[in-house]
């Protein structure tokens, strides 16, 4: 079960709604069924000093059967 963002198109409330097959949402404030999806976007949040790589770095001990240094991620 997706969990949806809207914006009701009669009366502009921005909400979530949790849409179960076969359901149709409607606006928790005004009850229309005129809504428009909105764009998800994930948050997240981290500082500078304990940012992780995005890629892991080559250390030669990721169990490649080629053995260390043989890594995928050797460059």
């Amino acid at each position: 079960m997706p969990i949806y963002e809207y914006a009701c198109a009669q009366c502009g409330h921005q909400f979530e709604a949790l849409v179960r097959s076969g359901t149709e949402p409607q606006c928790p404030e005004c009850h229309s069924h005129k809504l428009e999806k909105q764009l998800s976007v994930f948050a997240t949040t981290a500082s500078s000093s304990q940012a992780a790589p995005l890629i892991p770095n080559p250390c030669g001990s990721c169990g490649n059967p080629g053995g260390p240094g043989s890594c995928a991620f050797k460059q």
